[in-house]
């Protein structure tokens, strides 16, 4: 089946899409418009997790299918967002210790559709985004995904620091991503587990990675510093993979 996201333009029609409930992923808004019903659309997408990005016209223009915006266009989802509670009860149906990856403002839909397929394969139970700075489930990440999305939950949150402190609270640790970390090798990733990767130029926020049990670095021996986001992932997921297989 075809993966589309809808791209809804016009105030009357993206109004509409928020009454409705429809999941609206990201809303572009004329830079300065303060009239009435652009205001109620912004204060409507505000109730929900859309990321809302004000903008010149001249990008309004570039993004309109039919020229005929209203200075609003809005993206809805590709797919909808499951909840960390799905993640949790598809442990539990697997007879398995939580394994969840937690994506710290990955922007790039190439790098979250190639780490979604990543998570279905190494067995994660689930992937958690942020609500803002971050990519969110575009058609062009299902289809890098290469279905995955259709069994891998994701689930967006409002503050990945205050999940991972709740998520600490129902039996799991952390360990994040970074170069200045202990090899991940030396690392006893066993257990129920949270995987956090980091933006692809920043890594890790301090915010984020203080709240983390352990950081973990990926030995490397070539020329260059550091690996794409979604190749990190993948090294990192399958040692938790070959540990679990070991213990």
């Amino acid at each position: 089946m075809a993966v589309t996201e809808s791209l809804i333009e016009g105030r009357n029609a993206v109004a509409e899409a928020f009454r409705s409930g429809k999941p609206v992923d990201k809303l572009f808004v004329l830079d300065g418009c303060t009239d009435g019903p652009v205001r109620s659309i912004i204060r409507q997408a505000r109730k929900t997790d859309a990321l809302i990005q004000f903008v010149k016209k001249e990008r309004l223009d570039q993004i309109s299918e039919t020229g005929k915006h209203q200075g609003v266009i809005a993206y809805t989802a590709a797919y909808e967002y499951s909840t960390v509670e799905d993640m949790f009860a598809l442990a539990k149906e697997k007879g398995e210790d939580p394994f969840i990856i937690l994506l710290d403002e990955i922007e790039d839909p190439h790098n979250l559709g190639a780490i979604i397929r990543t998570a279905n394969l190494s067995g994660a139970h689930g992937v958690i985004i942020p609500k803002r700075r971050a990519v969110g489930l575009t058609a062009t990440v299902a289809k890098t995904s290469c279905g995955a999305l259709n069994y891998t939950p994701v689930a967006k949150v409002n503050n990945l620091s205050k999940t991972i402190e709740e998520l600490k609270e129902r039996g799991m640790w952390f360990v994040c991503a970074d170069m200045g970390g202990e090899t991940m090798y030396d690392l006893n990733l066993t257990g129920s587990i949270g995987l956090v990767i980091g933006n692809e130029g920043s890594g890790v926020s301090k915010n984020v990675s203080k709240h983390c049990d352990f950081i973990a670095s990926i030995p490397m021996k070539g020329d260059i510093d550091s690996l794409n986001a979604s190749v990190a992932t993948g090294v990192l997921a399958f040692e938790i993979v070959r540990q679990r297989m070991g213990k």
